[in-house]
C-alpha cells in the first residue's frame, strides 16, 4: 500500500540563501504561483524576521496563494515568532516553523546553553507559537549530529507541547544514507508519542547525499520531505524536489510512496526558478539538466530509436519536455544519421549513404554538434555557396530608458529593396521582430552569443545565433563594429539558411513524386 508523502518546498526560504539568489517579493510570489501549479503541499515563503522584504514576501504569498499551506520560519524567540505570525496572518492554511539547535557543537559554541535549557526553550517556543496557529513544525537544528537519546527527549517534549510536525535536519550534510535511515527508524521506535506528529526531513548536499538521505528517511518512515527546485540552497544546496519526486514515481515498486506533484510542471518550474535567481542549471543535472534527455552515443541512439526504454527510464513528457533529442556528433551512429536525413527529406542508396556517413564522421570530429545545414552540404557533396535570399542593406534602431525600442530594417531580395519597422523588448529583439515581419518567418531563437573578434575601442564583434523552425535547426553568424548590425546580420544569415533548407526539401519532394 502506498503512503502519501508531503512535499514541503523551501525554495523561497532556504533556496534563496544560495549566494546570489536573492529574490524580490514579486518574484517570490511568481514562483509561489508556479509551485501551486506544480502541486506542492507546503510553501515556505521566507524568514520574516530576517528583513522587511522577506516579511512582505510571506504576507503577499499568504494573501494570494490558495491551496498549499503557507509556512514561515522563526527562531525560538518571541520577536521571531511574532513576526512570522504577522506575515502569515492572511493565509487560509498556515504553519509556523520554529527551530532551535540541539547538537553538542551548537549548544557549546553557538548557543552556550545546556541540554536542560535547550529542552525548556524548545517547549516554550512551540507553546508560544501555538497561540497563533494550530499547525506547528519544530526543527531541532543539526539533528543528525545530536545525541539520539537527547533528540528523542526533545521530540517527545515538543510533540507533547503541540508540535504537529517534527523536522529532522541534516543541517550540514553530514549524514550517510544508512545512518540517516537508522536515525529516522530510531525516532519511530523510541519517541512514545511520535504517532501524533508527522516526521519530516531536511537534508543538505555538502557530500552530495541530500537526495539519497531523504529517500532513506522515507523508506524508514518519514512522511514529509523538505526540498527545493533545482536543489538550490545554502552552500552546496538542498535535496532536489524533482529528483525526489521522480525517484518515488519511477521506483514506486521500491518506495511504495506517492506525492501530489504534477510532474509535467517540473521543467517549467525549474526554468522559472533558474531565470529569476540567476542560478544556471548544470547541463548534466538529473531530470531538468539540458542533457537529461539528449543522446549522442551511437549505441544509445540506436537503442532509443528502437525502443525508448532501452536508455530512458522516464519519458521527457513526464517532466514537461517535448521529447528526447538525438544530438548528432562524433559519437553518433548510422541509425540516428539516417533518421535525421529522412526527416530532412533525403533517401540515399547504400553507396551514397556510406560516403555521406564517412563525411559526416570526419566533420563531427571537428565540430561539437552537426546541424541540419551541415547534413545538407554533406549529402549534396559539393554544395554551392549558400543562396543569399535576403541581404541587409540598412538598419537603424532607437532605444532608451523612456523610449520604446524600435528597429527599421531595409532588405534586398532579387534586386529589389523593401523596408519595415517593429518594436521589441530591446533593440536586438526589435530587429528580429522586424525581420520576421519582412520574411514571413517566425523561428524560435534557441541561442544568442556575442564576443569580440579584435581588440580596442573599435573592436569587431561577432554574433552567433541558433534558430529552430519547422523541425530545422540552423546557426547564423554576423560581424560588425556595431553589435546591433552584427546581431541583425547573424539573424538574417540564419534566416537565409532556413529558406534554403525549405526550398531544397520542397525540390526533393517534387523529384521523388516525379521519380518514385
Amino acid at each position: 500500500m502506498s503512503r502519501r508523502i508531503i512535499i514541503f518546498d523551501t525554495t523561497l526560504r532556504d533556496g534563496e540563501q544560495a549566494p546570489g539568489a536573492s529574490l524580490t517579493p514579486p518574484e517570490k510570489l511568481e514562483i509561489a504561483k508556479q509551485l501551486t501549479r506544480l502541486g506542492v503541499d507546503v510553501i515556505e515563503g521566507g524568514f520574516p524576521i530576517a528583513s522587511p522584504g522577506d516579511a512582505q514576501a510571506v504576507k503577499m504569498i499568504a494573501q494570494t496563494i490558495k491551496g498549499p499551506t503557507i509556512a514561515a520560519l522563526a527562531r525560538s524567540l518571541p520577536k521571531d515568532i511574532d513576526a512570522a505570525a504577522a506575515a502569515l496572518a492572511p493565509a487560509k492554511k498556515k504553519r509556523l516553523h520554529v527551530f532551535l539547535a540541539t547538537s553538542p557543537i551548537h549548544r557549546k559554541y553557538k548557543l552556550r546553553k545546556a541540554r536542560e535549557e535547550i529542552l525548556r526553550q524548545s517547549v516554550w517556543a512551540v507553546k508560544y507559537a501555538k497561540r497563533y496557529c494550530r499547525n506547528i513544525e519544530f526543527s531541532p537544528e543539526d539533528a543528525s549530529r545530536t545525541e539520539p537519546e537527547f533528540l528523542h527527549e526533545v521530540l517527545e517534549a515538543v510533540i507533547k507541547a503541540g508540535a504537529t510536525t517534527v523536522n529532522i535536519p541534516d543541517t550540514v550534510g553530514f549524514a550517510i544514507p544508512d545512518q540517516f535511515g537508522a536515525l529516522i527508524k530510531g525516532i519511530t521506535e523510541h519517541v512514545p508519542n511520535i504517532d501524533r506528529a508527522v516526521i519530516s526531513v531536511h537534508c543538505h548536499n555538502d557530500l552530495g547525499l541530500s537526495v539519497p538521505n531523504s529517500l532513506a528517511a522515507i523508506k524508514s518512515g518519514a512522511g514529509q520531505v523538505e526540498c527545493t527546485i533545482n536543489g538550490i540552497g545554502e552552500r552546496a544546496g538542498n535535496a532536489s524536489l524533482e529528483e525526489i519526486v521522480m525517484s518515488l514515481k519511477i521506483r514506486k515498486d521500491f518506495f511504495h510512496a506517492t506525492t501530489g506533484i504534477d510532474t509535467t510542471q517540473i521543467h517549467k518550474t525549474s526554468r522559472l526558478v533558474s531565470t529569476l535567481t540567476g542560478l544556471v542549471v548544470q547541463p548534466n543535472k538529473a531530470i531538468v539538466g539540458e542533457n537529461a534527455f539528449r543522446h549522442e552515443s551511437g549505441i544509445h541512439q540506436d537503442g532509443i530509436l528502437k525502443h525508448a526504454k532501452t536508455y530512458e527510464i522516464m519519458r521527457p513528457e513526464d517532466v514537461g519536455l517535448g521529447g528526447s533529442k538525438l544530438v548528432l556528433g562524433k559519437l553518433s551512429g548510422r541509425h540516428a544519421f539516417v533518421k535525421r536525413l529522412s526527416a530532412l527529406g533525403f533517401r540515399l542508396g547504400k553507396d551514397e549513404l556510406n560516403r555521406a556517413f564517412e563525411q559526416f564522421k570526419l566533420l563531427a570530429d571537428k565540430k561539437k554538434e552537426v546541424f541540419d545545414e551541415d547534413l545538407i552540404a554533406i549529402v549534396e557533396d559539393t554544395l554551392p555557396a549558400e543562396q543569399e535570399t535576403f541581404k541587409l542593406t540598412y538598419v537603424h534602431t532607437t532605444s532608451g530608458s523612456d523610449t520604446v525600442p524600435t528597429a527599421t530594417i531595409r532588405l534586398a531580395k532579387e534586386g529589389k529593396e523593401f523596408q519595415d519597422a517593429a518594436c521589441g523588448d530591446g533593440p536586438v529583439d526589435a530587429c528580429y521582430k522586424t525581420v520576421n515581419r519582412m520574411t514571413g518567418l517566425s523561428p524560435e531563437l534557441l541561442d544568442y552569443a556575442l564576443h569580440s573578434v579584435t581588440k580596442g575601442r573599435d573592436a569587431l564583434g561577432e554574433v552567433s545565433v541558433k534558430l529552430r523552425h519547422k523541425g530545422f535547426e540552423v546557426s547564423g553568424r554576423g560581424t560588425s563594429t556595431d553589435i546591433i548590425e552584427a546581431s541583425a546580420k547573424a539573424y538574417i544569415n540564419a534566416i537565409n539558411k532556413l529558406v534554403s533548407l525549405s526550398t531544397r526539401q520542397s525540390s526533393l519532394g517534387r523529384r521523388r513524386a516525379l521519380h518514385p
